[in-house]
Order: C-alpha cells, then sequence, then structure tokens
C-alpha cells in the first residue's frame, strides 16, 4: 500500500503550525489544527527528519510553500526514501494505522461515515419525502 501520497496530502497543510510551534507546544497546536494524527505522525517521523539534512530541507521548504508542486514532489520523495529503508519498516506500519484513522475525520462542512447504511441525504435544506420502509409481498 503507497502511504507516501496520502502522508504528504495529510501533513502538509499542517507543516506551518508543526514546525512553528516547536516539541514543547506542540500538544496544543493539534488539538488546535483538530488534527491529532498530524502532531503523531510527525513526532514519530522527527527523529528521522533530524539524521536527514534533505529531509528536513524539504519539510521546511513545504512548510514555507505549501502550494509548491515541486516542493510537495521533493517531500513524496524524501518521505518515500526514509519509509520504504527496510530499518524503517515499523515506523511505516505505525504511520499507515494514523493514516487510516484520520481518513474518517472531519474534511468539510458536510461529512458521512456510515456503513450498512441503505439511504444517505447530505445538504443544505436536504429533505426525504414519502420514505417507506414497509415490506411489500
Amino acid at each position: 500500500m503507497d502511504i507516501i501520497t496520502p502522508l504528504v496530502s495529510f501533513l502538509a497543510p499542517h507543516l506551518p503550525t508543526l514546525l512553528a510551534l516547536g516539541n514543547k507546544a506542540l500538544g496544543k497546536g493539534a488539538e488546535k489544527l483538530g488534527e491529532k494524527g498530524a502532531e503523531e505522525i510527525f513526532k514519530k517521523l522527527s527523529p528521522q527528519l533530524e539524521t536527514k539534512p534533505s529531509a528536513k530541507e524539504a519539510v521546511v521548504y513545504v512548510a514555507e510553500n505549501p502550494d509548491d508542486a515541486d516542493g510537495l514532489g521533493q517531500l513524496r520523495l524524501q518521505l518515500k526514501k526514509i519509509l520504504e529503508a527496510p530499518e524503517n519498516a515499523v515506523l511505516k506500519a505505525e504511520i499507515a494505522k494514523i493514516l487510516e484513522g484520520e481518513e474518517a475525520t472531519e474534511k468539510g462542512k458536510f461529512n458521512i461515515n456510515a456503513q450498512g447504511a441503505n439511504i444517505g441525504v447530505i445538504g443544505d435544506r436536504a429533505k426525504i419525502d414519502n420514505m417507506n420502509f414497509e415490506k411489500k409481498s
């Protein structure tokens, strides 16, 4: 499973705040973001980022230029190098697990996380009329 692309998409918007806060205030900042997963992932990746100057540089660049496609590509490459190293298999699995949990979190104005639902309606002033769930013989 490729977790690199979703990881970059998830982390990139939060990097400016995560980098600006530093380790002491990281918890409070992540609560403000509403993304506890961003904090967890960043903490897990930080030791690896610190030992690889090119990876750290990519993180800082994306934090300063979050919409730069080249910067995002460089970050993706650096994270791929880190997470695909055999010695980081456990780290990759831990991050994948965190990302799976974040997929169900609120992303926009309307969100549905339904399992086993037959009908779902979403939107402003959404309405269903004439619902009849009786089984007809």
